[in-house]
């Protein structure tokens, strides 16, 4: 794709990475057949292909309207279109590149700055998460029942394993899910405790970062970046061979740390060694001898998995949990379209409800088709989203390999 970027953004460092990327699109078209939100509406300009055109005319200097942002926020980051994507777009790095500049050139109604302030000050804080759920909870037998079904009632984490091994790994505790779902970080040290591993939580770390960076919070979110590389340091200069989360998300995010920060002279380093470390749960488990855990598996199920759009599109990881679970003796119920979104995608739930709605009942009916015991998943967000609507039990997969 030739590009002619306008010179407020030619010789900047998102200039040139957008140029870069924008350069490798050869318009095929093979996104648009793997674009969630495509398949539902339609609209070229509501796939990958027609929302490169959009942020290509933004760089380039052209008009940027109320209809260039909709069309953007309309994408759910899920980059399925990455995965099929012949030619290595990064699509998600110039989505990015590409709200972020409309955002400043197309200045959003105060109702909508608002909402997305308040996400920003709620969601990556977990005390104050925890406070609002708490009383959710506390009002929710007032509540009507489909209001009601998304309030996660309280939860016990369980024994977490004191450190006993020398092999060590960091825990990033989570925002939302340290208050939903503080079992599933409990069970993931559990579980490796008996495979010999010693998971620490570093409580001093924070948001992953992901809420402020997908709302073009960008200083905000290399604060939270910051500060989680500060908490997990010392750790690592004693040895702690990799940084995990018990979201799929995070671990994403993680990932990104030292690309995202590889202008800042104080921290590319130590965030380029942060991302190098950084493993997803299942990579982890699946390079263990699993029969270790052989006495605690109790009963075979036939489960459903959902594999998070973080998990297989963003770090690229696909089958792994999955054979991590036919290993237990679990039985996989076959599922239609894996790729496709479930339509939580971190706060599009709240900000897009209508296109989410509509991606996760149908995401439901893939799930269910193959009548599973169990919908297991990977990530905080998928979770919730799947379990207000499922009469299934919805659990981490991590889940099903503790007691």
């Amino acid at each position: 794709m030739q590009t002619n970027l306008a010179d407020f953004i030619k010789n900047t460092p998102e200039g040139r990475e957008a140029d870069a990327i924008l350069r490798k699109c050869v318009h095929c078209g093979f996104c648009t057949a793997t674009c969630p939100t495509y398949q539902l509406l339609g609209d070229e300009l509501d796939g990958p292909r027609g929302r490169i055109y959009l942020i290509k005319e933004a760089l380039e200097g052209q008009t940027v309207t109320e209809k260039t942002r909709r069309h953007l926020d309309r994408c759910l980051s899920c980059r399925a279109c990455e995965t099929t994507c012949p030619s290595g777009v990064r699509y998600g790095r110039l989505l990015d590149i590409g709200r972020a500049l409309v955002e400043k050139r197309a200045p959003r109604p105060v109702h909508e700055r608002a909402l997305r302030k308040v996400l920003r000050w709620l969601l990556p804080h977990p005390h104050r998460f925890a406070l609002l759920l708490r009383f959710g909870q506390i009002l929710a037998p007032l509540l009507p029942a489909a209001l009601r079904r998304r309030v996660p009632g309280r939860a016990s984490a369980g024994a977490w394993p004191e450190p006993r091994h020398t092999r060590r790994l960091l825990c990033l505790m989570g925002c939302v899910q340290s208050s939903i779902a503080p079992g599933i970080n409990a069970a993931a040290a559990r579980v490796l405790d008996r495979l010999g591993m010693s998971l620490i939580p570093t409580t001093a770390a924070g948001c992953c970062g992901a809420v402020s960076h997908h709302l073009s919070a960008r200083t905000e979110a290399l604060d939270f970046m910051r500060r989680n590389i500060d908490a997990w340091w010392p750790h690592l200069e004693r040895g702690a061979e990799a940084v995990i989360t018990g979201a799929s998300a995070c671990t994403a995010m993680v990932k990104e740390y030292g690309e995202l920060l590889a202008n800042d002279p104080q921290y590319a380093h130590k965030a380029a060694r942060v991302s190098e470390l950084a493993r997803d749960l299942s990579e982890v488990i699946a390079g263990e001898d699993l029969s270790v855990l052989e006495a605690d598996t109790v009963v075979s199920r036939r489960v459903a998995f959902h594999s998070p759009c973080t998990l297989q599109h963003a770090q690229g990881i696909l089958g792994t949990v999955e054979s991590i679970l036919s290993a237990r003796g679990h039985r996989l119920t076959r599922v239609q379209d894996p790729h496709l979104c479930c339509g939580s995608a971190g706060t599009y739930s709240l900000l897009q409800p209508s296109l989410s709605a509509r991606l996760r009942d149908n995401k439901m009916v893939a799930l269910l088709a193959d009548k599973p015991d169990v919908i297991a998943t990977a990530n905080i967000g998928c979770l919730v989203e799947l379990r207000a609507v499922s009469d299934v039990p919805v659990v981490h997969w991590i889940e099903l390999l503790d007691k």
